[in-house]
């Protein structure tokens, strides 16, 4: 893999004249751990990082002055085809990409980088493991206490006892006449030795096991003879077996530590004795806590609950670690420790586990969650009919593309919810989520919002410019709602990035290239807007890549009651008054009401009917709304009222609830009603209705 497939590509730099307030407001704005500062030809020649700017305030020398004022920083530049190898010894200095000119062109992504490390880590944990399980050759190791601490499947076969029965225990409760205790104490080994075992003739290489010359345990490499015959150069490979144990052990891992069940080392490789700079021979047999102070393998061995991604403090370095329990028959028999990170300062969230980090990482976290992160996921989409879980599997297959997507749906039913699952389930996750409603911005000021603009580009620009919606969102995705509500001049400007896969700040000169995905979403009908010339034919088929269709609440009622219990829960959370429970009655005025509004006016009945409720009581059907208790008006007749009075007060009831519904538009009301707005405003009159 090369450095640019771990970039986010990036215009924010500093030039040499810039201010120390500039500096500040780019590593506030934007969550960077450093700023690089560059000249005209947009070579690094030095980053200022947030730790500059807190020494300078906190020996009150921060003057707010010019760069150059500012202690320099040590910094690497990689290119972008470096091989990513490179990266890992230096990967806690600050890196800075660029490329074959030496020109500035962004940022590393430092968690990616950590989780490749991590999966080459585990994947050399699984050839350790493949390689003792898949030789021909039975393999037994004893430590110092003559404890078995390896035992292969191929000695499984030949011994006849299972693994578990033999890790752990002593070497005479596994074998009763075996010489390992032998060649553990006189250190002599023992090679091409023959022994009868349950009447197979096996023959034997016993070896010491010696690490700065001390001998730590001893280890039994052994075969039936009658398989010897039929494999060649076995004699070989047994005598290079106990040096690859020894190597795979003391190189495959960063650091590994056993200790028994209760709580004494067992084991430790030699990553871990150099990382606690002390000799193996002064660690083996100490209880953990005489060794390090902070370990809870003891507690593990206690409890026999595995921890994983947990930060330690070993040494004055916050360190992850991983901490599983050895089980035998049942029972917890001692511990192993790993550290999967020496510094917690270069760890993100592995695997769900690892939930606070003290570096940048940190600070790109907060931004996704707090400025344009994806709040949403697959599984806040609630329901159970077949027409959701249809748009759920579409939805979820679309996240293994990087293509273009077009939700479309009612309003109300959930397109931004989806739009989230899709950036939070993708290979995206990472990056920037950005939301623009085109409807909501005034279309003199919808180009600088997407494209950003260039100090001076007009009247009231800010000065050093601005970074647009598209330029947030690289190494992302942007979600353009209502885009049936986008002017027909910025269809021109949006369908260009579209193609060039670049966009050109308002007022700029250059472009500047994107890595974005489009996530759309409309509930017009856009076909229509098309056949009308309001919508341009070529970007219709540009987006119209992938379509989702959000089916409408009406046709999912299936999902209306798991719908009701999970809101109910999260609006009394959110208003501060308890009412989970909802009488049966009312439910059922709920499933007979049509849901013009969809999940959004569900949302906000429920929260009407909370907020009158007494706390902790149940609603009932007077706590909702006039117009969905409608049916009661319909059956009152009232003993002996006229037909014509009882249809007129259905017919006022009517009005009334189709007015709330388009928020008091006669215009609207008239429409959905099927008359005339002179024939509305009669009604009106004739009613009372103001």
């Amino acid at each position: 893999m090369k450095v640019k497939d771990y970039t986010t590509y990036s215009e924010l730099f500093l030039t040499g004249n810039a201010q120390i307030e500039e500096a500040v407001s780019l590593l506030k704005d934007h969550f960077l751990e450093f700023i690089p500062i560059v000249d005209g030809r947009r070579h690094v020649q030095n980053v200022i990082s947030k730790n500059n700017l807190c020494d300078f305030i906190l020996d009150q020398e921060l003057s707010f002055g010019s760069i150059d004022e500012l202690i320099k920083n040590k910094f690497v530049m990689v290119k972008e085809n470096d091989e990513i190898e490179k990266i890992f010894s230096i990967i806690d200095q600050h890196i800075v990409v660029v490329d074959k000119e030496q020109c500035f062109k962004g940022f590393l992504r430092k968690d990616k980088i950590i989780k490749t490390y991590f999966q080459r880590q585990q994947y050399l944990d699984n050839e350790f493991h493949a390689i003792l399980d898949s030789t021909y050759n039975g393999i037994i190791a004893i430590n110092q206490n003559e404890k078995v601490i390896v035992y292969n499947h191929s000695a499984e076969k030949i011994l006849g006892m299972e693994s578990e029965k033999a890790i752990g225990k002593s070497i005479y409760e596994v074998l009763v006449d075996s010489r390992l205790p032998e060649v553990l104490k006189t250190g002599d080994g023992e090679l091409g030795k023959k022994q009868i075992f349950n009447g197979r003739p096996l023959i034997i290489n016993r070896t010491p096991i010696i690490k700065d010359h001390e001998i730590v345990g001893a280890v039994a490499i052994f075969q039936d003879i009658t398989d010897l015959r039929r494999v060649t150069q076995e004699l070989e490979n047994e005598k290079n077996a106990s040096e690859i144990l020894r190597t795979i052990i003391d190189n495959a891992y960063e650091g590994i530590i056993v200790v028994d069940e209760k709580g004494y080392i067992i084991m430790i490789n030699d990553p871990y004795a150099k990382f606690l700079a002390r000799d193996k021979k002064n660690i083996i047999g100490k209880h953990a806590t005489e060794i390090i102070d902070t370990t809870r393998l003891h507690i593990v061995v206690k409890t026999g609950k595995e921890e994983i991604g947990e930060v330690q403090k070993v040494k004055g370095k916050n360190i992850v670690v991983m901490r599983t329990p050895i089980y035998k028959e049942g029972k917890v028999v001692g511990a192993i420790g790993k550290i999967m990170f020496k510094d917690v300062q270069e760890v993100n969230v592995l695997a769900s586990k690892i939930n606070q980090i003290e570096n940048e990482l940190k600070y790109y976290k907060a931004a996704l969650k707090e400025v344009s992160g994806a709040k949403y996921s697959f599984e806040n989409i609630i329901g159970r009919s077949d027409k959701l879980q249809d748009t759920k599997y579409l939805a979820e297959k679309v996240t293994h593309t990087n293509s273009n997507v077009l939700i479309r749906g009612e309003s109300g039913t959930g397109k931004e919810l989806f739009a989230h699952a899709i950036h939070a389930a993708s290979n995206r996750a990472m990056g920037s989520f950005i939301k623009v409603n085109c409807a909501a911005i005034p279309s003199d000021l919808l180009e600088s919002e997407l494209f950003g603009y260039e100090e001076g580009a007009f009247t009231g620009a800010k000065r050093g410019g601005k970074i647009g919606k598209f330029e947030l969102a690289n190494g992302g995705s942007i979600f353009l709602d209502e885009i049936g509500d986008m002017p027909h001049n910025m269809q021109a400007k949006l369908l260009r990035v579209l193609q060039e896969k670049e966009v050109e700040r308002v007022g700029g000169s250059k472009s500047i290239s994107l890595d974005v995905r489009i996530i759309t979403a409309t509930n017009r009908n856009l076909e229509e807007m098309v056949e009308k010339g309001e919508f341009r034919e070529d970007l219709y088929y540009r987006l119209n890549v992938m379509t989702i269709h959000i089916p409408s609440l009406r046709e999912r009622m299936d999902d209306l009651e798991p719908l009701i219990q999970h809101l109910l829960i999260k609006i009394s959370e959110e208003v501060g008054n308890y009412a989970t429970k909802i009488s049966t009655e009312a439910i059922k005025y709920l499933k007979s009401y049509d849901w013009p509004g969809n999940v959004r006016e569900l949302e906000n009945v429920l929260e009407r009917a909370i907020n009158l409720v007494d706390y902790g009581k149940e609603i009932q059907v007077s706590h909702l709304p006039m117009h969905i208790r409608k049916t009661e008006v319909s059956i009152k007749t009232q003993g002996d009222r006229e037909l014509k009075n009882i249809l007129e007060d259905v017919e006022k009831e009517a009005i009334l609830d189709c007015l709330k519904r388009v928020n008091e538009n006669r215009t609207k009301a008239a429409k959905i009603l099927n008359i005339s707005r002179s024939s509305l405003y009669e009604k009106l009159w004739k009613y009372g209705i103001e």
